[in-house]
């Protein structure tokens, strides 16, 4: 097939391993960025058992393939409209997988002119549809994947992201049939931004990686190898340009300096590690820290008091572009409906809230279910998104309560899922869990919107005295 002219979204992503974190979850989380104003929806999608296999047609660019006749139940961000493709991003299934699909990157022209990308292949928008509902773990995820990839072809060059309650996993895919995956070390974490990323892969260690069959004698007939000892994707196969430099590793140098910051680094360099241990345990607070992040503390943070000829010398992890950002976290000790958390913050990350939704509920709220590409007042998305747009107007004026009012909420949120967990746990049959761990996950929703719309309201009333047409009377006339 012919090169496919890629039409990239923009993202960034973390993994996060169970012995990494604070509590011992496993987390994978990213924002999904890539229009100002583009709703999402969120919604659960039912498990299925059909006669016979289902044919399923990509919208976007006519991918085809037969699925398998049982579909797992699963939760997903799909876009407000089906027309360019459905794009559902992220979510479980009722197994306990989790997935988030894709951070877009780039593969070099030497990979793409040996094995191009294939024009009807698979692409972003199809693979958490065609993926998530058939798969019982995260490396049967990236198994299953690699196979429609090799047999069906990529349109994209993609990293996917996948958990389970044992560990999870980065998967990259670079040309046309190939594709590696790496699993995070359990005391690790990574973080990835548009570019190719896992680095050195040892053939032999088929616990911690796996990949496309016969790469190794794609690279080596091709001569595409720049190494003579060793197998370093990211250089193989990913690309080293001043594009990168701006564009993606000053957002894994910032991930990597909050999380280490005894080391020092350039936010340009084309080395940063796509593996790294921590400093200190890695909570949940500090994976939604990174994503709303826009590199505060230093002289590129666009709103900050840096130099103005810095101030947006690189592109920011959190910016007016996302349309949701999402953690989804996988906590030991539960059973399989308590275990996963999708924390979901619609629009901006930097000005929402991520709202914490148990991964086995049956059904969302229904302004979740709602908003298209022009402003309502019905819509999850568009709640979000108005409020920061009023913050964006009047920063100096208005960001400071939306800061206390996101501390608030994350503290009465974190309250609530420890008050749901003690209740769930106390003896409800697995009918009952359900329903009230979707009551639960419905009401944490509204309550945070609720807040969000008082703020709103607010900010609404205090900006009618910004008006260049106010006058201050002197109160002597």
């Amino acid at each position: 097939m012919a090169f496919k002219e890629q039409s990239f979204s923009a993202c960034t992503s973390i993994l996060v391993g169970k012995k990494a974190s604070i509590d011992g979850s496993i987390m994978i989380a990213r924002n999904e960025d890539a229009k100002t104003a583009w709703p999402k929806h969120f919604k659960v999608y039912p498990h299925g058992d059909h006669a016979k296999q289902k044919l399923f047609v990509s919208p976007d660019n006519g991918f085809t393939m037969e699925l398998p006749q049982t579909s797992g139940r699963y939760t997903a961000t799909p876009e407000w409209t089906d027309k360019y493709g459905i794009f559902a991003e992220d979510g479980f299934n009722e197994y306990g997988v989790a997935m988030s699909a894709t951070e877009s990157a780039y593969a070099n022209e030497r990979v793409l002119g040996a094995d191009p990308l294939v024009s009807e292949g698979i692409g972003e928008e199809a693979m958490i549809t065609v993926t998530l509902p058939y798969i019982h773990s995260a490396r049967e995820g990236v198994q299953y994947l690699g196979r429609i990839v090799e047999e069906k072809g990529a349109s994209e060059s993609n990293g996917i992201l996948f958990a389970d309650q044992a560990e999870s996993w980065y998967m990259e895919i670079a040309t046309g049939h190939h594709w590696v995956a790496q699993r995070i070390p359990a005391d690790s974490y990574a973080v990835v931004a548009n570019q190719l990323a896992i680095q050195e892969i040892d053939f032999t260690d088929k616990n911690n990686f796996l990949f496309s069959t016969g790469i190794v004698a794609f690279v080596s007939l091709n001569k595409l190898n720049i190494a003579t000892d060793s197998f370093n994707f990211r250089k193989i196969f990913g690309t080293q340009d001043l594009s990168d430099a701006i564009y993606s590793t000053p957002r894994v140098w910032y991930g990597q300096k909050y999380l280490n910051p005894e080391i020092i680094q350039d936010p340009m360099s084309q080395e940063l590690p796509f593996i790294r241990k921590a400093s200190h345990l890695i909570s949940r607070e500090d994976i939604e820290f990174i994503l709303s992040s826009h590199f505060q503390g230093t002289d590129f943070d666009p709103i900050g008091q840096g130099p103005v000829e810095l101030k947006h010398k690189f592109r920011p992890i959190s910016l007016a572009k996302t349309q949701e950002s999402h953690i989804l976290q996988i906590r030991p000790g539960f059973p399989t409906e308590l275990a996963g958390i999708q924390w979901l913050a619609m629009g901006v990350t930097a000005q929402s809230i991520f709202v914490p939704f148990y991964a086995a509920i049956s059904d969302t709220p229904e302004s979740y279910k709602k908003g298209d590409a022009t402003y309502s007042t019905d819509s999850a998305y568009w709640k979000y998104k108005l409020l920061g747009i009023l913050v964006d107007s009047n920063y100096l004026e208005f960001g400071s309560k939306l800061k206390a009012l996101q501390k608030d909420v994350r503290i009465e949120l974190n309250k609530r899922i420890r008050e749901t967990d003690k209740h769930v746990q106390s003896g409800l049959t697995s009918k009952d869990k359900i329903i009230f761990i979707t009551k639960s996950s419905n009401e944490n929703a509204l309550y945070a919107i609720k807040k969000v719309e008082e703020l709103t309201a607010q900010l609404i009333t205090e900006a009618t005295a910004f008006s260049p047409l106010d006058f201050k009377t002197d109160a002597n006339l």
